[in-house]
């Protein structure tokens, strides 16, 4: 079998499950990892046995590299990319692929004029609870999705901010709650209902005064099948109760999946996490399956790392994607429309109107799509 030269940008505390995959992978050789510490480089070196750098360039000509993975913080994602697609390196970004439209768009025209492949992490997707209820809406079970709920009631505490220097931030992480604890849920609520086309949302920060970014965000959407749906997500409920999407079809049928018991996990932090379960299946005779389902799912957290297992399968979909020279499952157009979705919503409370899809990148402006305008304020209330 070939295999591919494989390293890490950014050995933060997501790079171990990269670091995981890459190393038990067959279709890999992983190879080096970059910091701009090296002596953290080079500790996260010593546990895989692969050589340390702190210069980007250097190891991304090194020959042994061909596919890196970006696990830096959010606004560098884009420029991670053009690095990678200058030396001619495939990339995969961890979530989100960039905190604004023009940076989603630079690395996907980068990507495409150099010809290297361009993924972007989005690993609940491969839940088998969510590959359930992706596969039900494409067979037709419930007929045209026509509503759709995304509802995550998390928490984050002082400490969890506190736990590196860009945290809450809008300069180093771009935002809060859309960006960073719920990509996933609303990456899979617009994957399940399809295209957005009209998009009325609010967001604020409720009760972390310590932090810049918004931890709550609420929206209504209009989606281009004629369909309907809400965005609530928050990280202002103590201790965490869950995340869950819903798709509602116009035969009457209904399927869920709870991707998250409590609040979404901290990769490299969480200890233990609920395995993500369907929570509700009405399809005509198929409710019978649900009690089965939930009882495989529950097994099989007992012999996978769900916080390692499902990147490893979307990096292996990646590296295969070289291989076989197709599109990843998740690429970067992909990637960008979860950034569109809560761009739409900083914008709908910056303008006090509904925002059409699809969205443009923004004018040039420095207010950052409504975000600091927001925050701006709240600092001379």
């Amino acid at each position: 079998m070939d295999t591919i030269g494989t390293a890490i940008i950014g050995c933060g505390k997501v790079a171990n499950a990269h670091a995981q995959a890459y190393q038990s992978l067959p279709e890999s050789r992983f190879v080096a990892v970059y910091d701009v510490d090296l002596a953290r480089a080079t500790a996260f070196a010593s546990l895989y046995g692969v050589r340390a750098f702190d210069n980007l360039e250097e190891m991304l000509h090194d020959p042994h590299v061909q596919a890196a993975s970006i696990c830096t913080p959010h606004p560098t994602h884009p420029e991670m990319v053009l690095a990678c697609a200058q030396s001619g390196v495939h990339a995969m970004v961890e979530k989100p692929m960039a905190v604004d439209l023009k940076g989603c768009d630079l690395a996907i025209e980068a990507a495409a004029q150099a010809g290297i492949k361009l993924g972007v992490i989005s690993q609940r997707r491969f839940y088998e609870p969510v590959q359930r209820v992706k596969q039900a809406i494409e067979a037709g079970k419930i007929g045209r999705p026509v509503l759709a709920t995304v509802t995550v009631m998390g928490w984050r505490d002082e400490a969890y901010y506190r736990m590196d220097a860009w945290r809450g931030k809008w300069a180093t992480e771009g935002g809060g709650v859309m960006l960073t604890q719920t990509t996933h849920q609303i990456d899979l609520f617009q994957w399940f209902m399809g295209p957005v086309d009209e998009l009325f949302g609010y967001w604020d920060n409720l009760n972390h005064p310590y932090v810049e970014v918004e931890d709550t965000a609420v929206a209504v959407v209009r989606f281009k099948n004629g369909g309907m749906g809400t965005i609530l997500v928050s990280n202002s409920q103590k201790p965490g109760f869950y995340g869950k999407i819903h798709v509602h079809g116009e035969n009457g049928a209904s399927v869920g999946v709870q991707t998250d018991g409590g609040s979404p996990f901290v990769s490299g932090v969480t200890q233990f996490v609920d395995p993500p379960i369907n929570d509700i299946w009405t399809i005509p005779g198929e409710t019978h399956q649900l009690q089965a389902w939930q009882e495989q799912d529950e097994e099989r957290c007992q012999t996978n790392d769900i916080m390692t297992h499902y990147h490893k399968l979307q990096v292996r979909d990646f590296l295969y994607s070289i291989l076989e020279d197709r599109e990843p499952a998740v690429n970067g157009r992909e990637g960008r429309k979860h950034v569109e979705m809560f761009t739409a919503i900083y914008r709908s409370q910056r303008n006090g109107r509904p925002v059409k899809f699809p969205l443009d990148a923004q004018d040039g402006s420095e207010e950052f799509d409504g975000r600091l305008v927001r925050w701006s304020k709240s600092q001379l209330a």
